[in-house]
């Protein structure tokens, strides 16, 4: 059952296989959670909208299409309840740090990890506090989520031209952020 495609499952559960819907949180909820935490940096907000994309995904199944990427309509299904957890909050970043729960994102680290990488990790997340949300987000999806630009532009419904566009402009604000805080 596992060489289903997301598309597929997804399609199984619209018809009413909701038992499915485990199979697309067991290959998406680390994703997911990665890229809640970056863009709000609160651990506990990040599970809970984990969870919320995921009731979402069933209440509107009967919105999916299986015609684009289930991927694709996810990450706008999450991008929207992060959109909603902004809305509700006055303050959108915690005060976390990132190195905390480095093994929930990254999927699990060494205990013996090098000092001078935890010291890095925790630097650029720092300046990745400081971008808008559109740069953090573009960053997250391609540089840590590890999407691709035509999966990006199916996500943010741009083409793939701005994606690289953003991506080209979030780096060169990072870079100027990070050396910004080390001097």
């Amino acid at each position: 059952m596992n060489t289903l495609s997301d598309n597929a499952i997804m399609l199984r559960v619209k018809t009413g296989e909701l038992e499915k819907m485990g199979l697309l949180f067991e290959r998406y909820h680390r994703a997911l959670y990665g890229f809640l935490f970056h863009m709000t940096y609160n651990r506990e907000g990040s599970e809970d909208m984990v969870q919320t994309v995921f009731y979402k995904m069933l209440k509107y199944r009967n919105s999916f299409t299986g015609e684009g990427e289930f991927m694709a309509w996810m990450y706008q299904i999450a991008r929207n309840v992060l959109k909603d957890s902004y809305k509700k909050k006055s303050e959108n970043v915690s005060h976390y740090d990132v190195t905390d729960f480095a093994d929930r994102i990254d999927g699990g680290t060494a205990a013996d990890e090098l000092f001078e990488i935890k010291q890095t990790r925790t630097e650029l997340h720092g300046a990745m506090k400081n971008l808008s949300n559109d740069h953090r987000e573009v960053l997250i999806m391609s540089r840590l989520q590890e999407l691709k630009y035509q999966e990006i532009a199916q996500i943010l419904q741009i083409t793939e031209g701005a994606v690289k566009v953003r991506a080209h402009r979030a780096m060169q604000e990072l870079k100027q952020v990070y050396f910004k805080r080390k001097c």
